[in-house]
């Protein structure tokens, strides 16, 4: 774990929408207490629910963070990548970091059109500069199609075996805080070990990221 990080001081995590800073990397997040963590979320600010459940999150993770208000109706009409581009750069604190984390570019299951479009656009921001960091983690788990809660891709660059008292105060987090009964997805989903796609070079990363993301 300590080489995985090796360097880190400040790390943000990107993603769609409170609770999936939680599921995918959570315990990546209680792990690593010495890490400046920042974690933003593009959905949600107006929910009067889930607004105040992420802040709290963010209490126990020992993170800063903000919310965005990006449509997330169950339609998932698909958003302008500069305008998801745009709000990501306005809800950081920062423009550069010693790691990003976010959604793998195929999403983690089957199917949320925001995690994918979160995924392109923090690879745009990369790519033209307005975010620099020097290591791109993606979070790298697959459903099979639907077919079965996600579960970390066997060819991940990392995985990591959670040890049982960090990974029950991570389903504490989705459980308790976020409210999601254990007959949930959320609850059934959490996975006990995290996964993650690793980039240190920022040269080409889009073209690599399309390959090696493949399922």
């Amino acid at each position: 774990m300590k080489a995985v990080l090796n360097n880190i001081r400040k790390c943000a995590v990107i993603v769609a929408h409170p609770d999936d800073e939680t599921l995918w990397a959570g315990g990546l997040i209680l792990m690593n207490r010495q890490i400046q963590w920042e974690i933003v979320t593009i959905c949600r600010k107006s929910d009067a629910d889930r607004n105040p459940k992420f802040h709290t999150a963010l209490k126990i993770f020992n993170a800063a963070g903000a919310m965005g208000n990006a449509d997330d109706g169950p339609q998932q009409e698909r958003l302008a990548i500069f305008d998801i581009e745009n709000m990501i750069i306005s809800l950081l604190n920062h423009g550069r970091y010693d790691l990003i984390i976010t959604h793998n570019v195929h999403g983690e299951y089957t199917r949320h059109r925001r995690h994918e479009e979160v995924s392109e656009a923090v690879v745009n921001l990369i790519g033209n500069g307005r975010l620099i960091t020097e290591k791109l983690f993606m979070f790298a788990y697959e459903d099979g199609g639907g077919s079965y809660c996600p579960m970390p891709m066997k060819n991940a660059d990392v995985k990591i075996l959670l040890p049982d008292n960090i990974w029950r105060k991570k389903y504490e987090i989705l459980n308790s805080v976020y409210a999601f009964d254990s007959n949930s997805w959320e609850a059934k989903a959490t996975p006990k070990e995290e996964a993650f796609w690793c980039f240190d070079s920022m040269y080409g990363l889009s073209g690599s990221i399309r390959e090696r993301g493949k399922r």
